[in-house]
């Protein structure tokens, strides 16, 4: 923190002049008014609320403990915000690592330890493990809430072709974002779609709308 300090004084001047010349507007939440942050802050509630669950009452090292919690912040920051291109090939979306990093956040293959003995686990693979369940518990929660939660009763909510959609699975892998372009809704009796057919990397796959989060656009 000193560090930030001692770099903000130093670099003060030059960042108001690059703010000013590309009409950036910084905009800060008064002194111990956190709730002025809504959405932040309900981010940084659901962090915490999983993380204590996942940690629980297990004695962790510093080098441990630092390794869960950078390991957590990858998967904050790997969460998908709007699509990254209009390109209907590209199922790449604009996520916060592109802004920290200027890339999206990867990582290494490793076996599914989540109902593993955590007793029969080495310390890095505890570590592991811990990682997976905070993955399972947050993203579940992260999709419900990007979710529209409507019944589909209205034209006005079918989905346009190739638009860019968050796929709603289970047993994904952290880092792991199941996305793809909507190529084909299938409307019901009643004229309503509640099923399309979405264009994956991995092939074509056919989805209820219940399990299909669209991602925000710049039209929204």
């Amino acid at each position: 923190m000193n560090d930030f300090s001692k770099f903000l004084k130093s670099c003060s001047g030059e960042i108001k002049e690059y703010a000013l010349s590309q009409q950036i507007e910084f905009i800060m939440t008064p002194p111990y008014a956190s709730h002025f942050a809504g959405l932040v802050e309900a981010g940084v509630k659901s962090c915490k609320h999983h993380l204590r669950r996942v940690i629980g009452d297990v004695k962790l090292t510093y080098e441990h403990f630092s390794t869960i919690l950078t390991q957590c912040e990858a998967i904050l920051n790997s969460r998908p915000l709007s699509p990254l291109s209009s390109d209907p090939q590209d199922y790449t979306p604009l996520t916060p690592a592109h802004f920290l990093v200027g890339r999206p956040l990867t990582a290494p293959a490793c076996a599914d330890l989540v109902d593993a003995p955590a007793q029969r686990l080495s310390r890095y693979q505890q570590v592991e493990q811990m990682r997976q369940h905070f993955w399972a518990r947050w993203s579940k929660e992260f999709i419900s809430e990007l979710q529209v939660r409507t019944k589909w009763t209205k034209n006005m909510d079918d989905l346009k072709v190739d638009t860019l959609v968050l796929i709603k699975e289970d047993h994904t892998p952290p880092l792991k974002w199941s996305l793809g372009r909507i190529t084909k809704t299938f409307p019901g009796k009643d004229g309503v779609s509640r099923v399309a057919d979405i264009r994956t990397s991995r092939g074509t796959v056919r989805r209820a709308f219940s399990k299909i989060c669209p991602l925000p656009t710049h039209d929204d």
